[in-house]
């Protein structure tokens, strides 16, 4: 059973937003405590009440990670299209064109090279801000591209998702970006080239389903919610009530399906000691 919402991507429940969260206070997605803004974005965008780390920008990601002024971007030019012409209640195209003037990129996926404390490495990003982050044809190539180039340069591959899973507006062609990156990624394992996953909040659907889950060392963020389907539509599936956190980092933790939790101002020196280990 999948999240469908004015033709945004599959899977995914969204981080709630309140009016609150327009003026000087936020509302935490997490605790629900409100929290006055600028003290978050002074503590890197991270709740000061209860840890949960907040969704950030693609550029706040990258100079997060990467050292200042090098990293550099490949094959922004690459925009998706519409085989299928999907439409719901808007065209797919009409709401491309949107998050296009909204992002200032033509889709969800950010990739390039940069350098953690002097080492280079390959970098893809998802833009959770352009239709939820949603996988379709561009991302899954965009990435398959930035494997090609960390195997031609042995560069580490670092990947960082915030995702609501399958474009479902590419349908089948969405869909195939799983097996597609899955098998891009292998050819890293094959190369003993290190690739090592990012999970931020919120990571779902088929990205969770297949490359966001297959690095050599998986991180999460805090208090992110990572998963296939999203806890309300397993709930409403299985008619009963789901474990405290269930879908939550330090849940998934626990049960061994990621290596590690990681705070956001300990990231890049984190990131930089596995690069330098492999």
């Amino acid at each position: 059973m999948a999240w469908f919402k004015k033709g945004k991507t599959e899977e995914a429940e969204p981080p709630k937003r309140s009016k609150v969260a327009e003026g000087m206070w936020l509302k935490c997605n997490h605790c629900r405590e409100i929290v006055y803004r600028k003290e978050v974005d002074r503590n890197n965008k991270v709740c000061p009440k209860c840890d949960y780390h907040f969704p950030i920008s693609v550029i706040e990601r990258i100079n997060l990670l990467v050292d200042l002024g090098t990293f550099k971007e490949w094959d922004a030019e690459l925009e998706p299209q519409d085989p299928l012409q999907f439409q719901d209640t808007r065209t797919y195209k009409d709401r491309i064109k949107a998050q296009q003037e909204k992002t200032g990129r033509k889709d969800a996926m950010v990739i390039g090279q940069g350098a953690i404390n002097g080492r280079k490495v390959a970098l893809c990003v998802f833009d959770f801000g352009f239709l939820c982050g949603g996988m379709g044809a561009v991302v899954g190539e965009k990435i398959c591209r930035a494997v090609d180039r960390a195997l031609e340069g042995r560069m580490p591959l670092i990947l960082v998702t915030a995702s609501g899973g399958a474009r479902m507006q590419e349908g089948i062609l969405s869909l195939m970006q799983m097996a597609k990156t899955s098998a891009a990624v292998a050819k890293l394992g094959e190369a003993k080239v290190p690739f090592i996953s990012i999970l931020a909040d919120p990571t779902f659907g088929g990205v969770t389903a297949s490359i966001a889950m297959l690095g050599d060392v998986i991180i999460a963020e805090p208090k992110a919610l990572i998963g296939f389907a999203g806890p309300r539509v397993i709930e409403q599936t299985i008619k009963q009530q789901l474990p405290d956190q269930f879908q939550r980092a330090e849940f998934l933790l626990d049960h061994g399906m990621i290596d590690m939790i990681v705070e956001r101002k300990q990231l890049k020196e984190a990131v930089s000691t596995l690069v330098g280990h492999f």
